[in-house]
């Protein structure tokens, strides 16, 4: 999926009637973009994007990481839950993250407030987003990294993501979680993440 520009997030988060941050330097607009030209196709690759956009100085700034909105191929066929593998609902989460360790191990930023999640326990290779089957809570839906190696980037999701949102290079990992961190300075530590889909993006 082609990365959109910072204009069509902009104008696409405003008309869902979400917050836009446009106040100061480093107010994060953290934007999960869900590829529809996938048809909710188990692709196993990392096939979405995540954007950051921000002011710094009175000028917009955006970053366009590829990343999986999705849980991987291994988490669809073995599920951890029984109701069924976690995958997030679009909308917007406000104060849902905040900057701590995922699973212990490393920076990221974690889950601190409730999010909606589709249940899929069919284990078929297709993401089904049902209403019924929707589930609120804190989960775990972290927004992490894939790879460690600097330099390197993941090409298949697997076990990297059983609905958590993951940035597939380690080099785009490293640079998002230092925007992050001028942004706590700047703000708290208070995250707010945002889940659109590519068909829903302004032209």
């Amino acid at each position: 999926m082609k990365c959109p520009t910072r204009q069509q997030i902009e104008s696409t988060v405003k008309a869902k009637g979400y917050k836009w941050f446009e106040n100061g330097d480093y107010n994060l607009n953290i934007v999960g973009v869900r590829n529809g030209e996938t048809l909710n196709e188990v692709t196993n690759k990392f096939d979405d994007c995540m954007t950051v956009s921000y002011k710094v100085d009175g000028m917009w700034h955006m970053s366009c990481y590829k990343c999986t909105t999705d849980p991987g191929q291994h988490w669809v066929e073995n599920i951890l839950n029984e109701s069924g593998v976690a995958i997030l609902k679009e909308g917007q989460y406000r104060g849902s993250h905040q900057i701590g360790l995922h699973q212990g191990k490393y920076e990221a930023l974690r889950q601190v407030k409730p999010v909606q999640v589709y249940r899929d326990n069919n284990l078929d290779d297709c993401y089904d987003m049902l209403e019924e089957n929707l589930d609120k809570g804190i989960f775990g839906i972290n927004i992490h990294r894939a790879t460690k190696y600097a330099g390197r980037a993941s090409t298949q999701i697997d076990k990297w993501s059983a609905g958590c949102q993951v940035i597939a290079a380690n080099d785009d990992w490293h640079e998002f979680m230092d925007l992050c961190h001028r942004s706590k300075d700047a703000w708290g530590n208070s995250f707010t993440y945002t889940l659109i889909n590519s068909d829903d993006l302004e032209s």
